[in-house]
């Protein structure tokens, strides 16, 4: 969800219309977070009531984002419980509700620096699941240095996107490989 808020300030930065959707309703906390979030950084977010369906979220936020004249829709879903196959159909689900009203662009997944091989693991099974098209590697900050990120770049032949090396909104850059290796 920090991701997401991360991004949406990141695009917004290079002046682009952002509209933010809390379709990540598994998580208690989650929509409140990116709510506080889109506050924060001017940002609109389209929430649900509580437990509510992030399908039917994701299908207003698009409405939403269109009326809007957003260059972005950036839909925040529950992930990293790559064994949970409930929640893994309900993302394909979310998936197939946005593409009836408009193409999607970009299906990034989070994986924290910290995760190791487990990484790998859940990047494939949300590359076959949902068809990731890129990756953002959190915690670059911390004492992991994200080693993990050149093996899931191999592994998958999928880029990363992005990093976060920071707690603050603007502690995210686009991946520069040779800024990593050094």
């Amino acid at each position: 969800t920090t991701s997401t808020a991360k991004i949406a300030n990141f695009l917004k930065g290079n002046n682009y219309q952002i509209t933010l959707a809390a379709a990540d309703t598994f998580r208690a906390a989650a929509t409140e977070q990116l709510q506080t979030w889109g506050n924060r950084i001017d940002i609109p977010v389209v929430a649900g009531k509580a437990n509510s369906d992030p399908a039917a979220v994701a299908f207003e936020a698009v409405s939403v984002a269109k009326d809007a004249n957003s260059n972005y829709l950036i839909v925040d879903t529950a992930g990293r419980l790559h064994t949970k196959q409930g929640l893994m159909d309900e993302l394909g689900k979310v998936i197939r509700v946005i593409e009836k009203q408009s193409k999607i662009s970009e299906i990034l997944l989070v994986i924290d620096a910290t995760t190791g091989q487990n990484g790998i693991t859940q990047a494939k099974t949300f590359i076959e699941a949902v068809g990731v098209t890129g990756f953002v590697i959190t915690k670059l900050d911390g004492s992991a240095k994200g080693g993990v990120a050149i093996a899931i770049e191999k592994e998958t032949g999928l880029p990363i996107k992005f990093i976060g090396n920071g707690e603050s909104i603007n502690d995210l850059a686009p991946f520069n490989a040779d800024q990593y290796i050094n």
